[in-house]
């Protein structure tokens, strides 16, 4: 199996335009959910490209994925965050020893929903970084951001012109 690249968003279903009232004949078109994943380990402890997400795109979560445990003696966080700086999520804490091996699902913060919802008008770089208050070791994680693919001004339906 191969590799296809495809610029989105792409739209699946079967009634493209809503004609009617019924099922069958309403609108029931939708876009692709997709992922993109990057690693990071005990040495990022200074921001670290993990993957690129396109413009408009809606963030429905991350998972972060330990494969070695953070042992770091304090406050072992992993922060994923955007290129100018603005967290998306956060792993561990500053009273967190270890990290341990397991998967971890976060929740965006009030202030993070919005980024969620629409990652902005041109493609967003996101970064992780570790932190520890002590001496670190160990350390390995999976980072999976799952997202739809939508218009760069985030819209996930065509308009008229694109029918």
């Amino acid at each position: 199996m191969g590799f296809a690249t495809h610029l989105g968003p792409w739209l699946l279903g079967t009634v493209k335009n809503t004609t009617g009232t019924t099922a069958g004949t309403i609108r029931n078109m939708g876009a692709t959910v997709v992922t993109q994943t990057g690693l990071t380990t005990v040495n990022d402890t200074t921001a670290t490209t993990e993957f690129v997400l396109p413009a408009g795109a809606q963030i429905l979560e991350f998972i972060v994925d330990i494969t070695t445990a953070y042992a770091g003696t304090t406050g072992n966080t992993i922060t994923i965050q955007t290129a100018a700086g603005n967290s998306l999520a956060t792993v561990g804490g500053a009273t967190t020893t270890p990290l341990a091996v397991g998967r971890a699902t976060v929740t965006p913060t009030g202030a993070q929903v919005g980024t969620y919802l629409n990652v902005g008008t041109t493609d967003l770089v996101v970064q992780a970084i570790y932190a520890c208050a002590g001496t670190a070791s160990g350390g390995a994680a999976t980072i999976t951001c799952v997202y739809v693919v939508r218009d760069s001004n985030g819209n996930a339906n065509p308009t008229s012109t694109q029918n």
